[in-house]
């Protein structure tokens, strides 16, 4: 029998206690559904946390995902870990082609002083002064792994809840992500083997780009679309993912 291929999104409902639900992210995991039935691949919606959000954030649950196959006794080769403010192409190619059963991340082509101020706070926190390459810094929004990776998880997991208090004090204090840069960190610190994949398959901070405005211009570049590093990020996301949605599969 022929092990799946799985996109694995979350959507849980009243995550952080705040009583919403984000309708855009009903057109990430529909679209990624779309994307899915044309790719020989299956979506995957964690819509339960496997743990209280107060006692370990949303976004570190994902490193769960190999129990939470085991758990539904999934036979599951490569998976797609991808959040719910991104919307796939239709005609995208089939990305589990690509990766060469290798960790793949999309390098972050974002705010570059974000990126490094984080770096910065976690190589003093936590990481004992080491330091990693900033070009092979990857966005923890679009990942893909497999079965290799499962040792890995559990010390991602391990990790967090060995440093919590060094976690949580670096990002209230100095608002630094979640999961992304202990990931990058931990990937090098672990010598796990990680593919760079190109811009066209996480497409973030679009706007700062000038890729990112009423012509679609974004959609003729690449392939997945990143809705990140946006001002009024409860208005604007919404709206340009309804927009986008609606141009590519209306």
């Amino acid at each position: 029998m022929t092990k799946k291929n799985i996109v694995f999104m979350i959507n849980v409902k009243n995550a952080l206690g705040d009583g919403n639900q984000k309708v855009e992210y009903e057109m990430s995991i529909d679209s990624w559904k779309r994307w899915a039935e044309n790719n020989d691949s299956e979506v995957f919606v964690m819509e339960e946390p496997v743990l209280d959000p107060k006692e370990m954030h949303i976004i570190w649950q994902r490193y769960f995902l190999w129990d939470i196959f085991d758990n539904m006794n999934m036979d599951v080769d490569q998976v797609i870990l991808v959040d719910c403010d991104t919307l796939v192409h239709p005609k995208a190619p089939n990305v589990f082609n690509q990766t060469e059963h290798k960790y793949c991340l999309v390098h972050d082509f974002g705010s570059y002083d974000w990126i490094i101020r984080g770096m910065e706070h976690y190589k003093e926190f936590v990481f004992n002064g080491d330091w990693i390459n900033f070009w092979e810094y990857g966005n923890s929004g679009f990942q893909i792994v497999n079965q290799k990776h499962r040792e890995f998880f559990e010390y991602m997991r391990e990790f967090y809840f060995k440093n919590i208090k060094e976690i949580n004090f670096i990002q209230q204090s100095y608002g630094i992500g979640t999961d992304q840069t202990p990931l990058n960190f931990n990937l090098r610190a672990q010598n796990v083997d990680v593919k760079l994949l190109g811009y066209k398959y996480n497409m973030g901070c679009m706007l700062k780009k000038e890729i990112l405005a009423n012509d679609m211009l974004f959609t003729k570049l690449g392939w997945i679309y990143h809705f990140n590093g946006l001002p009024d990020k409860d208005k604007s996301v919404p709206f340009w993912m309804e927009k986008t949605f609606n141009y590519l599969y209306d």
